[in-house]
């Protein structure tokens, strides 16, 4: 199934992870307000020029962030502290425990950062 657009994602998404990726898209939106929203690789998000700032997905089991490396690294003892797990690139997060409101936009804009815009 191909989505087109944000809206279809989480309309798709499992249904205990639609709220949750309603507030992460409009927050998303709120912290990076002069961005485009995308669909690339199956997966919404946040494009500045040529560069995807931001993007969110859900899983059977779990919800992702997925930013820039350097927004990971800047903020691993954070993410380690709200207890959750990260890759190199992403931060995933079961429905009972979503990333906290304030860290999601520091990690938005250091990933805006690092990659320079």
């Amino acid at each position: 199934m191909t989505i087109s657009d944000h809206d279809a994602y989480i309309a798709a998404a499992p249904e205990q992870f639609r709220p949750l990726l309603a507030a992460l898209r409009a927050q998303l939106a709120r912290t990076l307000p002069d961005a485009e929203e995308v669909i690339k690789y199956n997966m919404p998000g946040f494009l500045i020029g040529r560069s995807v700032v931001a993007g969110y997905a859900a899983f059977s089991k779990q919800c992702g962030l997925y930013l820039s490396p350097g927004a990971i690294t800047a903020h691993a003892e954070d993410i380690v502290a709200a207890g959750l797990k990260a890759t190199k690139t992403g931060i995933t997060f079961p429905a009972n425990n979503p990333i906290p409101d304030d860290l999601v936009e520091r990690l938005v804009l250091t990933s805006r950062k690092d990659i320079g815009l």
